[in-house]
């Protein structure tokens, strides 16, 4: 898989195919909107959605742990999507990995789903911090327009950037990249994406699921 490797405040941040972005100099993973639970929030009503999204979204999180050899990660908000996400099978299955992974450092920015879906469960062993949380001249938030003291890196919208010829169209994830702030796509599996329209100074780079790619 190909990576691409920015400057942000000086520091060096690898953008990851898996869409995630790799801190390097911390060890640290940065991962925004997973929203363990939405499929079994959306069974609660009553919607047929696929099951295995849980496992799904935690085994693309060991692929990258163990590919980038983080020892931290760090959740971007709305790591729960509702308070169906407390539901005895997500939540079984969040304790078995981590216990499996009990010597990561997990940290989690409350994002807006979180406050309605309550804080995750003390024995999953998380920090949780409000927004933002400033570590050295990163600030790592939920909403990107949030004022900071440094450079932000912040989830909540879901970017996805189009592009499109005369006949088709196609929609892939993307990170954005302005003078102040960087917003990471969606990590989670079945959590959807918005088009973006890119903002004077913004940075487009789009990702396949196998490679990263600047557009703009």
């Amino acid at each position: 898989m190909s990576s691409v490797t920015v400057d942000a405040a000086g520091e060096q941040l690898v953008l990851l195919p898996q869409k995630a972005v790799y801190w390097p100099r911390e060890k640290l993973l940065a991962i925004a909107d997973i929203h363990f639970g939405k499929a079994a929030a959306f069974r609660s009503f009553g919607i047929p959605v696929p099951r295995g999204t849980t496992t799904e979204n935690l085994d693309a999180l060991d692929a990258l742990i163990d590919a980038t050899g983080a020892n931290h990660v760090l959740f971007l908000g709305d790591f729960l999507h509702a308070r169906a996400a407390h539901a005895a099978g997500t939540q079984a299955a969040l304790l078995a990995w981590r216990r499996r992974r009990c010597d990561l450092v997990l940290t989690l920015v409350r994002g807006n789903h979180d406050k309605h879906a309550g804080d995750p469960a003390d024995v999953l062993g998380i920090d949780l911090v409000d927004e933002p949380y400033t570590v050295g001249p990163l600030s790592f938030c939920h909403h990107p327009d949030l004022d900071a003291p440094g450079y932000v890196l912040a989830g909540h919208v879901h970017p996805v950037y189009v592009l499109a010829t005369r006949f088709d169209a196609l929609r892939l994830p993307c990170f954005v990249l302005g003078p102040r702030r960087m917003i990471l796509p969606s990590f989670g599996s079945f959590t959807g994406g918005h088009a973006i329209r890119p903002e004077e100074g913004d940075r487009i780079f789009i990702t396949s699921g196998e490679a990263v790619h600047s557009v703009r």
